[in-house]
């Protein structure tokens, strides 16, 4: 028997094909998505009627917002940034200049300098 032949008798086996994989999906971590207080949902409804208001500048802002973990309950929070070309209100999407779509429902948070006005407003 050649050694090649020889060597492969003796190298790893994985009975369990996909095992692995499998517990390090469950060991992944989703958090749970946060109820905004009435204060902020009335915070978020006049920045996005700012954004609407002011879309053909398409604004430079920072969005939080809570992404559904397609495998498992739960999700994660994200923040990006990026001029908001439109908000299409019928669908409830922030659409930005880069084609990416936010649900409405899931931004818990907008900031950016359009919205330093009503931030001195506020204070």
């Amino acid at each position: 028997m050649s050694m090649a032949d020889r060597a492969a008798q003796f190298s790893p086996f994985a009975a369990l094909t996909g095992y692995e994989d499998a517990v390090a999906e469950t060991a992944r971590l989703t958090e749970e998505r946060k109820e905004l207080s009435d204060d902020a949902k009335n915070r978020l409804d006049r920045q996005l009627q700012i954004l609407i208001e002011n879309a053909h500048e398409m604004p430079e802002v920072f969005v939080t917002y809570f992404n559904p973990d397609a495998k498992k309950s739960g999700g994660s929070y994200e923040t990006i940034s990026g001029r908001v070309r439109w908000v299409n209100e019928y669908e409830g999407m922030v659409i930005f200049a880069n084609d990416l779509k936010i649900s409405l429902k899931n931004i818990c948070d907008i900031n950016g300098e359009i919205f330093r006005l009503l931030d001195n407003l506020v204070d």
